[in-house]
């Protein structure tokens, strides 16, 4: 009852905290005079006031000649970074489109927390300067600088964040400023704004044709017993100015496709529901796609395989579901222009003999507000280089995935693995000594793989960061960036459900596993363990649940102030960071493993946060697998005595807060050696015998 009061209680407190939504004030503005000390070989550079959209400075050296422009990435494009949070760098770019410097401003990554130092992550932002912003991501210049510095170890996924908003920013503030080969108006790729989907189709920046079954088919020459019926309903936008491409793709994949293209290049989206593909099968055997076409002029683009990216579904405000959707990628280089009107053509088949061609027409042309007039040039600047076809073929969040593909498939054998393990749990520890090598080479290769090989592990920090996407505006790229932490929170999301919060701690956690595996071999060399007496215990439950929802309420107030305190947790030390890091973290994360040498998993008994935060959804879990005999907490504590975390109360009921479901008292359920009640039933199954000296009704000894 006490249990359950004090679920309660924290359950409430959590629920109030929750509705505290409380945005981040605005930062305020970037201070770019730093920006003159990227140009120091000029001599005393000068930055002006940041003006004109976007924003920017102009900088000029002492003989007044124009050296560049210092621009904020937040001010500019509105960067964020990995956990949704503002992430500001100023950079300064040349009017030739090479960066002359960069430096973080603003930066409130968790990455920052749980393993990479704040040197390493500045220091790749200066290495920027050089970096080419008029090729593609896909160009390797002689200079190896079109792609930017090499990615901080153990930070990929944050790099990548951060190039991109430096590689966007820098091509907005350059495209705006740069020099106009004629009096013609341009496409507006600089204003932020999100656009509902009624409002996009509203003012024609998506367009749509629907053809019936009906239409189909007489353009067939066929007949349709259901003519009224949609055949194909398609949609088609140009989307790179940003309230129209933001607004359909999300933040993420929109800068991700940004990057893959050189600064001048064009998107337009396809999408379609009905019946009909527009994209059918035979592009992936033969890389282009026969369908479809954009028709400009007396000029027809057709389309490669290596130009589009799936997406899954649009992000606009009131968007359908669509079928399929795809962005396609038109390089500058092969004579479209996005300012003048196109069409798309769609192919539906192959006619019957005597019927006209099957072709159905969507006229595109974008709308007013998205030209703008260029500026007049501040200055000179040479032509920029013919942009390469992009190689990529997918979006941020599915290259890093692609790099990363054998360390997730080694993390999927593992998840079905234990999924194995937890279904068929009674067979699994019915054989004793197998389920306890099983457990071991299971737990060094959470150690070593998912620890010291992948740093997959999880922080109070990752639920932290997934309660204020919820709050303040979830996108499901953000959290597919780092695909090993993605696959870990989904697979203990749905275990949760099935077996309670233990799942993780005790099988997946590799601080915990180092904690285990270091008590075990203490045990082995006869170190003597200190038992906690259980009124004792249970107390020291509650230092968990305290600190984590003392996180999380500083959390509401100041998410840097959060990330501090998730200090408690030694995985970035002991983990992450295999003790290379300051001293006093180093001795912490020390006497925390020195502790649980005499008291096994002392950490993740009475401080881990995010066990603690685990154990409150996890209350809504659908079944109970683990069993238990009338003797147990009764004539027999076995299991009490050798739970692992001492979730077992002495009375024999199993604290699933506390559980970290290792199932050593499953394994004892099933041993004849350990179990009284099995004991017992083996005695009364046994035949009498009579021994010679022994009074009848005595039993004799097991056959």
């Amino acid at each position: 009852m006490r249990i359950a009061a004090v679920s309660l209680a924290l359950r409430g407190l959590l629920c109030a905290l929750a509705t505290l939504i409380i945005s981040a004030n605005p930062a305020d503005s970037a201070d770019l005079s730093a920006a003159a000390g990227f140009f120091q070989s000029a001599g005393a550079a000068t930055v002006e006031q940041p003006q004109g959209s976007p924003p920017a400075a102009v900088i000029r050296g002492p003989d007044g000649k124009l050296l560049g422009y210092a621009f904020s990435t937040y001010e500019v494009s509105g960067s964020v970074g990995y956990a949704g949070r503002p992430l500001d760098i100023v950079a300064a770019i040349t009017p030739e489109g090479i960066v002359a410097g960069a430096q973080i401003v603003a930066h409130e990554e968790p990455i920052l927390v749980i393993g990479i130092p704040r040197d390493a992550l500045a220091a790749y932002v200066r290495n920027f300067a050089g970096f080419d912003t008029r090729a593609g991501a896909a160009l390797k210049p002689a200079d190896g600088m079109a792609r930017g510095p090499h990615a901080v170890a153990g930070a990929t996924i944050t790099s990548t964040v951060i190039r991109d908003a430096i590689l966007r920013s820098a091509r907005a503030v350059l495209r705006s400023r740069g020099p106009a080969t004629d009096s013609a108006a341009r496409l507006d790729r600089e204003t932020l704004r999100r656009s509902s989907w009624h409002a996009l189709v509203a003012e024609g920046a998506v367009q749509r044709k629907l053809v019936t079954r009906g239409e189909a088919a007489r353009m067939l020459g066929t007949q349709d017993p259901e003519p009224d019926k949609p055949f194909i309903e398609l949609w088609l936008a140009l989307a790179i100015p940003p309230p129209i491409g933001e607004s359909l793709l999300g933040q993420r994949a929109y800068e991700s496709e940004l990057a893959r293209i050189g600064p001048d290049d064009d998107l337009i989206l396809i999408g379609a529901s009905g019946l009909y593909s527009f994209k059918g099968t035979d592009w992936r055997q033969s890389g282009a796609f026969n369908r479809i076409e954009f028709i400009q002029g007396g000029k027809t683009f057709r389309l490669k395989a290596a130009d589009h990216t799936q997406i899954e579904a649009l992000r606009a405000a009131g968007a359908p579901e669509l079928r399929e959707i795809a962005v396609f990628r038109v390089a500058k280089t092969s004579g479209f222009d996005s300012t003048k009107p196109f069409r798309l053509d769609l192919d539906l088949g192959t006619p019957s003999p005597g019927s006209g061609p099957a072709v159905v027409t969507l006229e595109y042309r974008i709308p007013e507000r998205y030209l703008i007039a260029p500026p007049a040039p501040p200055a000179a600047a040479p032509p920029g280089k013919a942009q390469a076809v992009p190689e990529s073929n997918g979006t941020l969040w599915q290259d890093i995935w692609w790099a990363r593909r054998f360390e997730i498939g080694v993390l999927g054998i593992m998840l079905a693995v234990l999924a194995g393990i937890l279904v068929f749990q009674d067979s699994v520890t019915a054989h004793g000594k197998f389920y306890y090598r099983l457990r071991t080479g299971y737990l060094l290769l959470t150690l070593i793989f998912l620890g010291f090989i992948a740093n997959a592990q999880l922080s109070v920090v990752n639920v932290l960061t997934f309660i204020h996407a919820l709050l303040s505006g979830f996108r499901w790229e953000l959290f597919l960036l780092d695909p090993l932490v993605f696959l870990l929170w989904s697979f203990v999301a749905v275990s949760m459900l099935f077996w309670g919060r233990g799942v993780f701690c005790g099988w997946l956690c590799p601080f915990g596993t180092l904690q285990e595996l270091t008590n075990e071999l203490a045990q082995r060399l006869g170190i003597k363990q200190i038992e906690i007496p259980f009124g004792l215990h249970e107390r020291l439950w509650m230092i968990k649940y305290v600190a984590f929802v003392g996180i999380l309420a500083v959390s509401f107030r100041s998410i840097l102030g959060a990330f501090q305190l998730a200090e408690i947790e030694p995985f970035k030390t002991a983990i992450t960071m295999k003790f290379l890091r300051e001293w006093p973290f180093v001795i912490y994360a020390g006497v925390l493993l020195f502790a649980g040498v005499f008291v096994e998993r002392f950490y993740c008994r009475y401080l881990c946060p995010l066990g603690a935060a685990l154990a409150i959804p996890a209350r809504m879990r659908m079944f109970e697998w683990l069993k238990r005999y009338r003797e147990c907490g009764s004539e027999c504590h076995v299991c009490a005595r050798r739970c692992t975390v001492q979730a077992i109360h002495p009375l024999g009921q199993i604290n699933p807060n506390e559980c970290i479901y290792c199932l050593k008292c499953q394994a004892n359920y099933f041993d004849h050696d350990i179990c009284l009640h099995l004991k017992k039933r083996a005695q009364r199954r046994q035949p009498l015998t009579l021994t010679p000296g022994k009074p009848a009704g005595e039993t004799g000894e097991r056959p």
